[in-house]
């Protein structure tokens, strides 16, 4: 379901469940894998992918949710909150993150691209697409917080409202991506991506501390004060 292993300071984790939908063993299986890579204090960075070459992560299992009695995707009224406060661990996650986009990315499988510092795509197939508003389900707030910051306002909006699809090179002009790339090439460029911001991940502290202020209960640009203010006050 999810497999780890590591090339010198980077960890690669591979989601290897197929579409990579999401249920909560499938969130208790990758929280399990964050929990490995954050005790090996020899890695930096951490680069997440998909064993599937047409699916990065689909969304949500709807088949499990629909379903009754025991069920393989385990606990249904734990998901919602176990599956919120892993994405908030991603984003936060202490040392650099990245993600190699190989195929759909929609929904549950959307935020997680997006909870990474930096997303590389494939550029021929595959979405990223928010498609609540089309399937007929308000986005809840904690995911609309993490769109927000992470997006362009002009991109927000499309891909919130609209429920806009965007492919490799769409998704890279729009702000979403970082590079879109043909599939053969996508795993390296991440790794060396992720080989040059691993330094960065040395001081975990610094790293996760930078993160929090950007992302976490009073981020820094979020305050009521403007940063005239908070320039001219800081010493005071």
């Amino acid at each position: 379901m999810i497999q780890t292993e590591y090339q010198d300071d980077i960890a690669i984790l591979t989601m290897d469940a197929g579409e990579n939908r999401w249920n909560t063993t499938f969130v208790r299986a990758f929280a399990a894998a964050l929990d490995e890579i954050e005790a090996n204090a020899a890695i930096n960075a951490l680069v997440t992918r998909s064993s599937d070459p047409k699916f990065f992560s689909n969304g949500l299992d709807l088949e499990w949710r629909a379903s009754e009695g025991d069920h393989v995707g385990g606990d249904r009224a734990a998901f919602g909150s176990e599956f919120m406060s892993l994405m908030g661990r991603v984003i936060t996650f202490p040392m650099p993150t990245l993600c190699a986009i190989g195929g759909h990315a929609f929904g549950a499988g959307f935020m997680l691209a997006l909870c990474h510092d930096l997303r590389l795509m494939r550029e021929d197939r595959g979405y990223l697409c928010a498609n609540e508003v089309e399937i007929g389900m308000v986005i809840p707030d904690p995911e609309l917080a993490l769109f927000r910051h992470k997006l362009p306002a002009n991109t927000f909006f499309k891909t919130v409202q609209l429920a806009h699809r965007w492919r490799g090179p769409d998704a890279m002009a729009a702000g979403i991506v970082e590079d879109a790339l043909p599939l053969e090439q996508l795993d390296a460029a991440c790794l060396a991506r992720a080989a040059q911001l691993a330094p960065l991940g040395k001081n975990r502290r610094v790293y996760g501390t930078m993160k929090e202020k950007l992302f976490g209960a009073a981020p820094s640009i979020n305050g009521t004060a403007g940063a005239a203010h908070l320039l001219k006050t800081a010493h005071h």
